[in-house]
């Protein structure tokens, strides 16, 4: 019940004290009829700082003056409420006992209880009614003036909006424009695919039409900008509308599906361009969120390769569930710096600690466990780049394998809860280094429950390529169309399998809480997409034709690169889990004596950078692995 007294708290409760005078004045006024004679005028007086003291008290009492005004709500009200009625109740028995109700009607204490709770809860409902319109100000008459701007969205400066989709996400879409004063655009109506929603309003504005006749009502209303606000469209449903968009000739943008919006929460911020990911339909991922947030609230979280594509996706999904600290382990002092300034202002009330460090320097791993003393460890550092690899083996085997070798070893010595490793389609059957590396990874965490018992849950998660990381296809095309061209396409059969980052992460988490030790668990990655039609499909999303505008250029299958990826062997026993999406392998056929002996055999040929004797190791350690 701790007030900070300021300012602010001052002309706050003059505000209060004024509409309490005003309250008791203007019930005498009322119950008699505004002719109020000496002797009632005279007890009025009396009762001016009994009144005062005790409904001041009594509103600290309840907390009224804790609360910021702009953020008002109905428990605030309550609160009014509360206050109000006892407030009354400890004013009558007081001049009960002072006057027995001489010359003090009675019913001078319900009105006054009437007009209280008019008078305050009206003045702090109108102000946040006045902050949802306009940006910070510091002064009553800003703040009336600016109520008084914040009506004329419908100026010549404000954009006609037009937004897709009358559900819950269009409703919160036209709040949040609503509410912000900043934001120049005005929402002349809504368009959307149910028959039944035509001609209704939502908050005063009207669904217009159906989606399909979308060029006649921008036509009709002088729609400058549109929005596109169905996050549940399939792939299908959304390149149709992104079809009639381009037809319209104006300015269109989408909302993310509801697995990029942090906390499902839907912002004008968050609001973006169409692109490719938008037009693969992938639907939202079901997650059990107690029991990922039973394994990841309230502990001590470590991810390597934070700065990374998987590791920014997977910080973002993990402090949804509110753990005590994350430490960003990143070796890349742009990347950490950048996700270090994103996460603490996105997420203020978790700790978060960047640490600039290398999987390959096992001292660094052991200081950084030993000061935070982690709970959980996903490990998604990584080199990754199939090509890259080919050329230069030996960093695969230091970075990819020994640095995984390091981060097991010391996660098992300082007995971690559960160890959650990032694989690849790319590891199984491999053809190059990058997916070979990955497989011996692999194994040496796998071996950890299978082989060793240990205290700490090692959990492998295995899953294709993710749209918009760093060095995926589509940055690679969309700069290819902007210079005009020719996209590189390496064969015209390839195929790949796709998910969007959100989901892969999503995904990550759900088979971590599942995880009992030694799995490697699969994730369904859908149908797989050719490339050259993904390239095709690009260049006509961009405004060109294929061939025509801009050329497909065929460059030939890349070192170690494969026509298709595969998500599982022949030889690997595949088991449906309790969640549709994700699938686990419980095979580990591995003579461990060989391994390990081969896997020294391999440390050695990289130490002395001897490409040929390093894919030669690969092979006796891997027999799948075909070069």
């Amino acid at each position: 019940m701790k007030i900070r007294f300021s300012r602010n708290l001052f002309i706050i409760m003059i505000s209060d004290i004024v509409l309490i005078l005003l309250s008791l004045y203007f019930s005498y006024q009322i119950r008699f009829d505004f002719e109020i004679s000496v002797i009632f005028w005279d007890q009025f007086v009396w009762m001016i700082p009994s009144l005062i003291l005790i409904k001041i008290l009594t509103f600290i009492y309840f907390d009224l003056y804790r609360g910021m005004w702009r953020y008002t709500s109905l428990n605030d009200l309550i609160n009014i409420i509360k206050a109000s009625v006892v407030s009354s109740l400890l004013l009558g028995g007081w001049v009960f006992f002072r006057t027995q109700f001489v010359s003090v009607p009675r019913s001078v204490f319900l009105i006054d209880l009437s007009l209280t709770l008019l008078f305050i809860s009206g003045l702090r409902v109108l102000t946040r009614i006045s902050f949802e319109r306009l940006n910070e100000h510091t002064n009553l008459k800003e703040v009336f003036l600016s109520f008084v701007q914040s009506f004329k969205k419908d100026s010549t400066s404000a954009k006609k909006l037009l937004i897709l989709g009358a559900g819950d996400c269009g409703e919160k879409l036209y709040r949040e424009i609503r509410n912000n004063s900043s934001i120049k655009l005005k929402v002349v109506g809504f368009l959307d695919d149910d028959p039944a929603k035509i001609g209704r309003k939502i908050h005063g504005v009207l669904v217009i039409d159906q989606i399909e006749n979308i060029e006649s009502v921008v036509k009709g209303y002088g729609i400058e900008q549109i929005i596109i606000s169905i996050p549940s469209a399939n792939a299908s449903r959304m390149r149709y509308i992104v079809e009639l968009c381009k037809k319209c000739d104006v300015e269109f943008k989408t909302v993310p599906g509801m697995g990029e919006l942090i906390n499902g929460k839907v912002t004008v911020n968050a609001i973006r361009e169409v692109e490719y990911r938008d037009l693969l339909g992938r639907k939202p991922v079901d997650l059990d969120d107690e029991k990922i947030g039973e394994y990841l609230g309230s502990r001590t979280i470590f991810v390597t390769g934070a700065g990374g594509s998987i590791g920014r996706g997977l910080c973002n999904q993990i402090l949804r569930y509110s753990p005590e600290k994350i430490i960003l382990f990143e070796r890349a002092e742009s990347p950490l710096y950048e996700i270090d300034l994103d996460l603490k202002r996105v997420f203020p009330n978790v700790e978060v600690v960047p640490f600039l460090g290398d999987i390959q320097n096992k001292e660094e791993l052991e200081k950084a466990f030993e000061k935070f003393k982690p709970d959980i460890v996903f490990h998604a550092a990584a080199y990754k780049h199939v090509p890259m690899l080919e050329h230069y083996p030996w960093k695969a085997v230091e970075n990819n394998i020994q640095g995984t070798e390091n981060l097991v070893d010391v996660a098992d010595r300082f007995e971690c809860e559960k160890f959650v490793f990032v694989s690849t389609d790319k590891a199984v059957n491999p053809t190059n280094v990058m997916g070979t590396s990955k497989r011996v990874s692999e194994i040496i965490v796998q071996s950890r429950n299978v082989i060793k018992k240990s205290k700490t849950t090692f959990i492998t998660v295995r899953f294709g390529n993710v749209i918009g990381s760093v060095g995926s296809v589509i940055p690679l095309f969309k700069k290819q169309i902007k210079e005009g061209g020719p996209v590189t396409v390496t064969h015209p059969d390839i195929i790949r399998y796709f998910m969007l980052i959100s989901e892969a992460c999503q995904l990550i988490l759900q088979a971590g809480s599942m995880g009992r030790g030694g799995e490697i668990f699969v994730l369904e990655m859908g149908d797989p997409v050719n490339i050259d039609s993904m390239a095709r499909d690009l260049i006509k999303f961009s405004g060109f034709e294929p061939e025509v505008d801009i050329k497909i250029k065929y460059t030939g299958l890349r070192p170690g690169e494969k026509l298709y990826e595969e998500l599982m062997t022949k030889d690997e026993n595949v088991v449906p889990t309790n969640h549709k999406k994700i699938m686990v392998l419980n095979s580990n056929k591995n003579d461990m004596d060989n391994f390990n002996t081969g896997l020294e055999k391999l440390k050695k040929a990289a130490k002395d950078r001897n490409k040929k004797e390093i894919k030669q190791c690969l092979i006796e350690i891997v027999p799948e692995y075909k070069p």
